[in-house]
């Protein structure tokens, strides 16, 4: 996290709450690169070091109960070796809900190279049989690829807020048009007959894109935006790798991925999570109205499918 740009104005009770929390002064002193979802100020903190504030306005009513499950999961996997800042206070006021987390003195991932890969395949490692949140990523792909409800299949699920609006939008992604739908239709069919995980044991990110990875001199030293992490499958991180590969000198580094992938939940399991990787990437572009940026996603998307069935 470098030095960033000049920041934006945060309302001042949200200053004055992580104030309070922390007993410390908090001076905003600028914006940080990355953070697609939402960013992130760096802060002086009077007396301390500085550190990373990220507020964002608040989504629902179990918005800061949801944070508080993050903060819960950081410190777990901090104690595991998981290389996440730690978290130095969480609040809320009427309209955002806060994290405050240690300053890292490092930049967002570039672009991610073979050894950069490398490197996040052993931090996902580090994820394996931890799970330490009842937030089942694997159940919400399943349901998600599939098209099913939970009920459906004798599950007892409760999904967020935005799991829920995310398969709604993706439930409409086919009436989008021909081409869109002509990738949707065969995701939804390989998924069709895959039963329902019935275990969700590893910690999982769900979010490692390069700008949540901080390297320095070639070397991953942190992994950020923790804040929708939960229980589920690490290949289900590893799936998001492998969205992330589709360029000619990464092309040996997405094999091993592949096969650690098929090691991991099989071929239908990762059927699964290719195509919610796949639906999600559509989903986002098509919702925001980036049209110019739908041909390219179906595109690596058929790329990602006709990968996946050669291995079957």
């Amino acid at each position: 996290m470098n030095q960033g740009t000049h920041p934006e104005e945060l309302p001042t009770e949200v200053l004055d709450n992580v104030a309070s929390v922390v007993v410390a002064e908090v001076t905003l002193l600028s914006r940080l690169p990355g953070g697609v979802n939402g960013g992130a100020m760096r802060v002086q903190l009077a007396g301390r070091a500085n550190a990373v504030l990220k507020a964002v306005p608040r989504a629902h009513p179990n918005h800061l109960d949801e944070t508080l499950r993050a903060q819960r999961v950081v410190e777990h996997m901090r104690r595991r070796g998981y290389p996440t800042p730690a978290w130095l206070g969480v609040g809320a006021t009427a309209t955002h809900v806060w994290h405050l987390m240690d300053f890292v003195d490092a930049a967002p991932v570039p672009e991610l190279t073979p050894s950069l890969v490398e490197q996040l395949m052993e931090i996902i490692e580090l994820q394996a049989g931890q799970a330490s949140e009842p937030y089942d990523h694997w159940s919400y792909a399943w349901r998600l690829a599939t098209g099913q409800e939970s009920a459906v299949a004798g599950l007892d699920f409760n999904e967020t807020p935005e799991q829920s609006l995310l398969r709604q939008s993706v439930a409409r992604l086919s009436g989008y048009s021909s081409v869109v739908s002509a990738l949707v239709e065969p995701l939804r069919l390989v998924c069709a007959d895959v039963p329902p995980p019935r275990e969700a044991p590893d910690m999982v990110h769900t979010d490692l894109n390069p700008s949540n990875v901080l390297v320095r001199d070639g070397a991953v030293v942190a992994v950020v935006d923790i804040g929708n992490a939960g229980s589920g499958t690490r290949a289900t991180d590893l799936i998001n790798l492998v969205w992330l590969t589709f360029q000619d000198p990464l092309d040996g580094v997405r094999r091993r991925l592949w096969t650690r992938i098929l090691v991991l939940v099989g071929w239908e399991g990762a059927a699964v999570l290719a195509a919610t990787q796949i639906l999600h990437m559509l989903e986002v572009p098509i919702r925001h109205g980036r049209h110019d940026v739908v041909p390219g996603v179906v595109k690596r998307g058929h790329r990602a499918l006709d990968e996946l069935n050669a291995l079957r």
